[in-house]
C-alpha cells in the first residue's frame, strides 16, 4: 500500500522545549525529534553514542534549535545531568519523550540473567529514571509539562523469543498509568504510544526478512508504519491538543489478531 504524504508542521509545539532520548539513530527517536522541530519546538536530543549524536544534531540543526547531550539511561547520574543541562541550556523543559529501549530475541529456556536485566534496565528502568527526573524538574518550574513514553503492542501481545522485551514494554505501560496519577496534582500529563512495527534501516538490519514479512502481513494496511507516523502521535500527546489525556496508552497500529 502507498505510504501517505509527509505532513507539514503546524506549530503544535511552538515555544516549548522537548527532550528526546535515544534520538541519534534512524528510528522513532530521530523521527520525533525532527517532527518536534517542525512543530516549532526547541529540542534536546540525547543518546549514548556520542559520534552518532553529534552527526544527528548537525543534521537537525538545519530545522531549528537543537542541543545534544550524551546520556546512558542506565545511569541515574547521567539522566539527572541530561535534565539539568537541558533546562539550563533552554531555560526550562516542557516535554520529555522517553524513547530509549533495547530489544533482542531469546527463548526463555536459553535467556541469561544478563540478557533479561539489560533489556529491563534500559527499556523499563531507564524510562522510570527519566520520568522521575523530568517530573522533579516540572515541579521545580511550577508544574505542568508532558511526558510521552514509547511502549509497544508487544506489551499486550505474545511473541516467541520476546519475553524480556514484552515484560519491559508492559512495565512501561503500567508505569505510564500509575505515574500519571502521581503527576496529575502537579498538572503534568503522562501518556504512551504502543507501535506495532515501524520500519527503519536498523530494524531491517537486525530482523530477518521472513519475520518482517510476517509482521507486515498482520497489518491491515499491509505495511509497516514509517517512524514519522508514530512520531506524529507522540507530538499530539505532547501538545496542548491532548490537554485532557493522561495515563493513556495509544496503539499506533493497524494490526489485527
Amino acid at each position: 500500500m502507498t505510504i501517505p504524504q509527509y505532513p507539514p508542521g503546524h506549530d503544535l509545539l511552538a515555544g516549548k522545549t522537548v527532550v528526546v532520548t535515544a534520538a541519534a539513530g534512524t528510528g522513532i527517536g530521530s523521527a520525533v525529534a525532527k517532527r518536534c522541530l517542525e512543530e516549532g519546538a526547541s529540542v534536546v536530543i540525547s543518546d549514548w553514542h556520542e559520534r552518532r549524536l553529534g552527526e544527528k544534531a548537525a543534521e537537525l540543526a538545519e530545522l531549528g534549535k537543537v542541543h545534544a547531550i550524551p546520556c546512558d539511561v542506565t545511569s541515574e547520574e547521567q539522566v539527572q545531568r541530561l535534565i539539568d543541562d537541558a533546562a539550563g541550556h533552554f531555560g526550562r523543559i516542557d516535554v520529555m519523550i522517553n524513547n530509549a529501549g533495547l530489544g533482542g530475541t531469546a527463548s526463555v529456556l536459553e535467556m541469561t540473567d544478563e540478557q533479561w536485566s539489560r533489556v529491563l534496565d534500559i527499556t523499563l528502568t531507564g524510562t522510570f529514571r527519566c520520568t522521575r527526573a523530568a517530573l522533579r524538574q516540572f515541579v521545580a518550574q511550577g508544574g505542568g509539562g508532558a511526558i510521552v513514553n514509547n511502549a509497544s503492542v508487544i506489551g499486550w501481545r505474545a511473541q516467541a523469543g520476546q519475553a524480556h522485551y514484552a515484560a519491559a514494554k508492559a512495565g512501561v505501560m503500567a508505569l505510564t498509568r500509575c505515574s500519571a496519577l502521581d503527576a496529575a496534582e502537579h498538572g503534568t500529563r503522562i501518556n504512551a504510544v504502543a507501535p506495532s512495527i515501524a520500519m527503519h534501516p536498523f530494524l531491517a538490519k537486525v530482523t530477518s526478512d521472513e519475520l518482517l514479512h510476517e509482521l507486515e502481513g498482520r497489518e491491515a494496511f499491509g505495511r509497516a508504519a514509517q517512524p514519522w507516523e508514530v512520531a506524529n502521535v507522540m507530538v499530539f500527546l505532547a501538545s496542548d491538543y491532548a490537554s485532557y489525556l493522561t495515563g493513556e496508552v495509544v496503539s499506533v497500529s493497524s494490526q489485527h489478531p
